[in-house]
């Protein structure tokens, strides 16, 4: 991550339709996005000048936005354009883009119909989410006292900024007890995610991964499950209860910003990053760059 404030990174950011300055794109304190959450993003990666699977990621941006009640103004070609030409601009090859969508400042108050909805595309050079020395050996999770809500109390199809507050929280309580990350479980006390990517165990060369019921089946995650399988991996997406965790033995995260992380360590439980999860990894960075390693069937 780097070191300088986000704000003063320089360079250009798309903003309603053109490239202002990076110090220009700026919004109203009164903005509803700010006060409301009314607001939604996408977390993408760009591998050597090429963005993966920028179309699923502008597709769900488009999703979030219906389910957060409001119609981006731009069609999704154009934001692919622009998220391209956002790269461009910033003389990147290897980058993270941040696309999102908000509610303006024409109306402040819960109720926000006609307020304009904004969108914008900045995009950055970011390394490794976690530590190299650490991701290598496997990160440590600590277990958050957060839970994912029940779909009937908010859009957890969306990737909507309110639901990443609980998120914030859970990593920094995590990140001042030493660790890297959290695991977060769910309304009913079953395994879930962490705090920004989806989690996979292995056991007897069967993997397995919560099934995506009440938070995002993430484009990254999708992406490994077609990986394993065409390794020939038997893949099982089931209800994992926390006390199964001591009957796994290798244990990894994924998402755009994670990319393929093994995990060593979550509470009291241990786990040992192994051919699985080094093979995952492997073929994960050579599908990114646009060289699979392994042919889909």
């Amino acid at each position: 991550m780097t070191a300088v404030p986000f704000d003063q990174l320089g360079g250009f950011i798309w903003f309603n339709g053109e490239f202002v300055a990076w110090e220009d794109a700026r919004i109203h304190v009164l903005t509803h996005g700010l006060h409301y959450a009314s607001a939604v993003f996408e977390g993408e990666r760009a591998y050597e000048g090429r963005i993966f699977k920028l179309e699923e990621h502008t597709e769900r941006l488009f999703n979030s936005a219906e389910l957060l009640g409001f119609k981006i103004p731009f069609t999704q070609d154009e934001i692919n354009q622009a998220c391209i030409e956002e790269v461009e601009r910033q003389g990147l090859r290897n980058a993270y883009i941040r696309p999102i969508a908000w509610r303006g400042s024409e109306m402040m108050g819960v109720s926000a119909q006609k307020n304009r909805i904004n969108a914008a595309i900045a995009a950055w050079e970011w390394p490794s989410y976690f530590k190299p020395e650490e991701r290598l050996k496997g990160i440590r999770l600590d277990i958050s006292d957060w839970r994912r809500p029940d779909p009937r109390t908010a859009p957890c199809k969306s990737k909507a900024a309110g639901l990443y507050m609980i998120c914030t929280l859970s990593k920094h309580a995590a990140e001042a007890k030493g660790y890297a990350d959290a695991l977060m479980l769910d309304w009913r006390g079953q395994v879930a995610e962490a705090t920004g990517a989806n989690i996979f165990f292995t056991k007897n060369g069967v993997i397995h991964t919560p099934t995506p019921d009440c938070f995002l089946d993430g484009i990254t995650r999708r992406t490994v499950i077609d990986l394993a399988r065409r390794r020939g991996h038997e893949l099982v997406e089931r209800a994992i209860m926390p006390e199964e965790l001591t009957e796994f033995e290798e244990c990894f995260l994924t998402g755009s910003a994670a990319e393929v992380t093994p995990v060593s360590e979550i509470g009291p439980y241990r786990f040992t990053p192994g051919e699985i999860c080094q093979q995952l990894m492997t073929d994960y960075d050579a599908e990114v760059r646009g060289r699979p390693a392994v042919k889909a069937a």
